[in-house]
C-alpha cells in the first residue's frame, strides 16, 4: 500500500455544535425507528405471524445452524464462545480441555457435540446464537473475559447487551480506547486477528512533545523492535498547528505496537485513541457504550478483502 504523509483529515474535521447535536438527534431517531420495528416484529414471530421486516433492522443475536457431523475441538471451543480459535489451540496444548473426562491436548482432536466438553471444569456448550457488539472502549478497562484481580473489564460495560458468552476480538491495552469488538463468532474472530489478512487500524495519538521531522521519517521509513521489524502504512500530523497530535494507519497487530514503535525514538504516548477497525468506526457511540452491529455490517466483515 502506498504510504501517505498528507494530513489525516479525517482526525482533523471540525464540525460546529449545532451540526454536531442535529447529526445526534437525526441518528437518535432512526435508532429509536429501529429499535421499534426490531421489537415489533418479535412480537409478530412470537404470534406466529409473518411479518415483512422495514428498514435495516439491528439485531442482537443471528441464529447458527446445528452442529452436526465432527469437528476439532479448538473450533469447538471456539464456537462455545469461550476464545478465538487461535487462543483456544492454546487453552488444549496447556491441557485445559477435557472431552469425556479425558484431558485431551491436541487441538485438532475430533469431537461431537454429544461429546461433553469442559474447558477449566467447567462444562460448555457450542452457542446457538452469533452476538457482534461493538463497543466505544474507555480507559481503565482490561480486554479480557477474566481477571485474577478483579480489574474492571470490557465485559462489565456490555453485561446488558445478551446472554450470550462473547469474547473480545484482538486487544486494546488497559490505557487504550476506542473501537472493540466483541462476539462469540469464533471464525470471524480468527479471520479478523489473523496476520495474513492484515486487517487496517487507524489511531489518533496524543504524543508527550512534538513530533520532529527527522522522527516523523524515520517511523514511515520503518523501525525493527525487539520483535522485529514495525512499518506503518499511513503517518500524519492530525492538526498542522499541533505536532503532538498524529493519526496511524497499521495492519500490524502485535502487542502495543503503536506505543512501542513512538518510544522506540523517544516519545511517550500521552493518549491512544482506536478510531477504526476493519472498516468499523465509532461513530454515535459514546465512551464506555455499545451497540449491536446490523446485518449488513457482519455481511461485509464476513467478505473483507486484504488490508481493509
Amino acid at each position: 500500500m502506498k504510504k501517505r504523509t498528507d494530513n489525516f483529515s479525517k482526525f482533523a474535521v471540525k464540525k460546529s455544535n449545532a451540526a454536531i447535536k442535529e447529526e445526534f438527534k437525526q441518528e437518535k431517531r432512526k435508532y429509536k425507528k429501529e429499535r421499534a420495528e426490531f421489537f415489533e416484529k418479535k412480537k409478530a414471530e412470537e404470534r406466529g405471524l409473518e411479518s415483512k421486516q422495514k428498514g435495516i433492522v439491528t439485531k442482537a443475536a443471528i441464529p447458527r445452524p446445528a452442529l452436526t457431523g465432527e469437528m476439532p475441538l479448538n473450533k469447538y471451543v471456539a464456537h462455545a464462545g469461550i476464545c478465538g480459535r487461535r487462543e483456544a489451540a492454546e487453552l488444549v496444548k496447556e491441557g485445559k480441555v477435557q472431552v469425556n473426562k479425558e484431558v485431551i491436548t491436541e487441538p485438532g482432536f475430533k469431537v461431537k457435540e454429544s461429546d461433553e466438553v469442559k474447558v477449566n471444569g467447567k462444562k460448555i456448550f457450542p452457542s446457538r446464537n452469533l452476538v457482534y457488539v461493538l463497543l466505544n472502549k474507555p480507559k481503565d478497562y482490561l480486554t479480557t473475559t477474566d481477571d485474577p484481580q478483579n480489574r474492571k473489564t470490557v465485559l462489565d460495560l456490555i453485561k446488558r447487551a445478551t446472554t450470550e458468552r462473547v469474547f473480545p476480538v484482538g486487544r486494546l491495552d488497559r490505557n487504550t480506547s476506542g473501537v472493540l469488538l466483541l462476539t462469540n463468532d469464533g471464525e470471524l474472530a480468527q479471520q479478523l486477528t489473523h496476520p495474513k489478512h492484515e486487517i487496517k487500524k487507524i489511531y489518533a495519538v496524543t504524543l508527550d512533545k512534538p513530533l520532529e521531522k527527522n522522527h516523523f521519517d524515520q517511523i514511515l521509513k520503518g523501525l525493527t523492535l525487539e520483535d522485529g521489524p514495525a512499518n506503518v502504512d499511513v503517518l500524519a500530523y492530525s492538526d498542522a498547528s499541533d505536532k503532538t497530535q498524529v493519526g496511524v494507519e497499521i495492519h500490524n497487530g502485535r502487542n502495543r505496537i503503536v506505543r512501542r514503535i513512538f518510544e522506540a525514538v523517544g516519545y511517550d504516548v500521552k493518549k491512544l485513541d482506536r478510531v477504526m477497525f476493519a472498516g468499523l468506526t465509532k461513530k454515535n457511540i459514546e465512551r464506555g457504550k455499545w451497540r449491536f452491529l446490523t446485518e449488513k455490517e457482519v455481511r461485509d466483515l464476513k467478505h473483507f478483502k486484504k488490508g481493509r
